[in-house]
């Protein structure tokens, strides 16, 4: 297994590739979705191979991120996407908790696997599944690429509840 490589952010700061809102192919209901920058993964097919470089994109306050999701009344919540959101898992874990003070759910696309996650020991990592409704995860494979699934793009990638995972000590799959 690969280690999960992470990243030191000033406090209070994430670095990010960019922000769309109301995204509706990124979980469910309306969301704000922030693009983390760097990926270790370097998938083949990547729809957002801009946000490889670690670093790329730009710093930006989670303050702010903050505050541009909950000026959005219609927002169901936020996702985590990428580039590899767990190597920014120590901010992540930070913006997660406000997110969830407010009433948003917050989403998180990973290349590794739940298993993966759970299983190497990094209290950052470990912090931010706790804080995570649904983790799609898995990296995206070109050859399993199918359009008809729902928030993800290959076969292989899953729709994990992670709190009812966390609780029962396996992957539990999302029911949409």
């Amino acid at each position: 297994m690969d280690s999960i490589k992470q990243l030191a952010s000033p406090a209070g700061r994430l670095r990010i590739a960019g922000t769309v809102n109301d995204s509706i192919v990124d979980g469910e209901g309306y969301r704000y979705t922030i693009f983390t920058q760097g990926c270790p993964h370097g998938c083949p097919g990547c729809h957002n191979p801009q946000t490889h470089d670690f670093a790329g994109g730009r710093e930006a306050d989670i303050r702010e991120l903050l505050r541009e999701a909950l000026d959005n009344p219609i927002l169901a919540g936020v996702t985590f996407s990428g580039g590899e959101p767990f190597c920014q898992a120590a901010a992540l874990v930070e913006l997660a908790g406000e997110l969830h003070r407010h009433g948003l759910s917050v989403w998180c696309y990973s290349g590794y696997t739940y298993e993966q996650l759970t299983a190497c020991g990094k209290p950052a990592v470990q912090a931010l599944l706790r804080q995570l409704d649904v983790l799609v995860d898995g990296a995206y494979m070109e050859q399993q690429r199918d359009l008809t699934l729902s928030f993800r793009g290959s076969r292989n990638q899953r729709l994990i509840d992670v709190p009812a995972s966390l609780q029962q000590g396996t992957a539990v799959l999302y029911q949409l």
